[in-house]
C-alpha cells in the first residue's frame, strides 16, 4: 500500500536525521556505544507500541496505522544497522560493549513496546 511506503521514506529519513545528529556525541564524547541506533530503536518500539495499543482498542483507523506504525515505524527503526553494529564491535573485540549493547537494546526496545502498549490501556 502506498500509505505504507509514504510512513517508510518518512520514517528511515527521520532515522538517517537522528544517526547523524548524534555522530557528533559519540566522536566528542568517546562513546564506543551505537547510541543512535540504540536511541532510534528503543524509542521506535515505543511508539510502535502506543500505535499498536491505539489500534487493537479501536482508536486508530487501518489506515493510520498502516502508515504510522507499519510504514513509519517499521522505515524508523532498524534491526540490520543494529546488527552491522554488533558485528563491528565483534570484530573489534570489544566483547563487553557488544554483549551490552545487544542485551539492552533488545531487553529495552522490547520493554518500552510493551510499556507503550500497557499505557494506551490506562488510557482507553
Amino acid at each position: 500500500m502506498i500509505f505504507v511506503g509514504m510512513g517508510g521514506a518518512v520514517g528511515a529519513l527521520l532515522r538517517y536525521i537522528i544517526s547523524e545528529y548524534m555522530k557528533p556525541l559519540k566522536e566528542r564524547k568517546g562513546i564506543y556505544f551505537p547510541i543512535g541506533t540504540g536511541f532510534i530503536n528503543i524509542s521506535g518500539s515505543f511508539l510502535l507500541g502506543i500505535l499498536y495499543g491505539l489500534y487493537a482498542q479501536g482508536e486508530l483507523s487501518l489506515l493510520l496505522w498502516l502508515l504510522l506504525g507499519i510504514g513509519f515505524c517499521g522505515g524508523y527503526t532498524t534491526f540490520s544497522t543494529f546488527g552491522k553494529e554488533v558485528i563491528d564491535l565483534l570484530l573489534d573485540k570489544q566483547w563487553q560493549t557488544a554483549f551490552w549493547y545487544m542485551a539492552t537494546s533488545v531487553l529495552l526496545s522490547i520493554l518500552t513496546a510493551w510499556a507503550g502498549i500497557h499505557i494506551v490501556r490506562l488510557f482507553y
